[in-house]
C-alpha cells in the first residue's frame, strides 16, 4: 500500500506540474515505473486508483490518458458518497446546501439567459401538474435546481451542488410533503424562486432559495423523526 501512496503521488505530482496535462498518454507501464523508480506492481495499482478517480481513463489496447480534470469528473464521486450517509449525516448535508444554494441562486439572477428561463417555467409547469406524484416531483425537482445552478456557468459549483443533491434526500422530503398534504407550499416556494429570477434580483433570488431549503430541512427532520420512531404495530 505504501508503495502504491508513492505512485499515486509521483503520477499526481506529474500532473500537476503541467508534464502530463489534461488529455496527454502515460507512457507505458514499463517506462513509467522505471521513471519513477518504483515496481510495475505498485504503479498498476496506482493508475487502477486514479482512474476510480476519474484522474486516469485507461483505453484498453490503446494506453492510459489523463482524463480532462474537469470538476464534473473528478467531483462525480461525490454523489454516491452522499447516497452512502447515515440519516443524522443527511442533515448536515442539508446544512451545506443551505451555504451554497441560495448564493448559487442569487448569482444565477444576474447570469441566468432567457432561453434557460424559458426552460425552467416550463419545468415549473410539469412540476404543478406533478403535484401528487413523487417520482415525477423528484425528477421535475432535480432539473429546476439543476437549470438554476448550471445557469452560474460555474462548473465547480455545480459539481459539488449536484452531487449534495441525494435523491434520497430528495426522495424523502417529497414524500413527506406529499403524505403530509403540503407540497402546494414548496411548489409556492419554487415559483417564488422562478420569479425573483425572471427579475433578475439577486437579493431576492438568494432569499426565496433560503426559505426553499429550510423548508426542505425541517420536512427532513420530520421524517426522519418519524423514520425512527420504534413501531407499535
Amino acid at each position: 500500500m505504501a508503495l502504491t501512496d508513492e505512485a499515486i503521488e509521483k503520477i499526481r505530482s506529474l500532473i500537476q506540474s503541467g508534464e502530463l496535462p489534461p488529455g496527454a498518454r502515460l507512457p507505458p507501464e514499463p517506462r513509467l515505473a522505471a521513471q519513477m523508480g518504483l515496481s510495475r506492481s505498485g504503479v498498476r495499482e496506482a493508475v487502477k486508483v486514479l482512474e476510480s478517480a476519474r484522474v486516469l481513463d485507461v483505453r484498453r489496447g490503446d494506453g492510459t490518458y489523463v482524463t480532462s480534470l474537469a470538476p464534473r469528473l473528478l467531483l462525480e464521486g461525490l454523489g454516491v458518497a452522499v447516497e452512502l450517509l447515515r440519516d443524522d449525516t443527511l442533515l448536515e448535508v442539508i446544512e451545506v446546501r443551505r451555504l451554497l444554494e441560495p448564493m448559487a441562486t442569487g448569482l444565477a439572477a444576474v447570469r441566468m439567459r432567457e432561453e434557460d428561463l424559458d426552460a425552467l417555467g416550463k419545468i415549473l409547469e410539469d412540476m404543478r401538474a406533478a403535484r401528487d406524484d413523487a417520482e415525477l416531483l423528484i425528477r421535475y425537482d432535480t432539473a429546476f435546481h439543476r437549470t438554476v445552478v448550471a445557469a452560474t456557468g460555474n462548473e465547480t459549483l455545480t459539481s459539488l451542488l449536484e452531487g449534495l443533491s441525494s435523491r434520497t434526500i430528495r426522495a424523502r422530503v417529497w414524500r413527506g410533503l406529499i403524505e403530509g398534504n403540503a407540497s402546494h407550499l414548496t411548489l409556492a416556494e419554487h415559483e417564488a424562486i422562478y420569479n425573483a429570477l425572471c427579475a433578475r434580483d439577486q437579493l431576492l433570488a438568494q432569499s426565496t432559495a433560503l426559505l426553499h431549503v429550510n423548508t426542505s430541512e425541517v420536512w427532513l427532520r420530520t421524517v426522519l423523526a418519524h423514520s425512527s420512531e420504534p413501531d407499535n404495530g
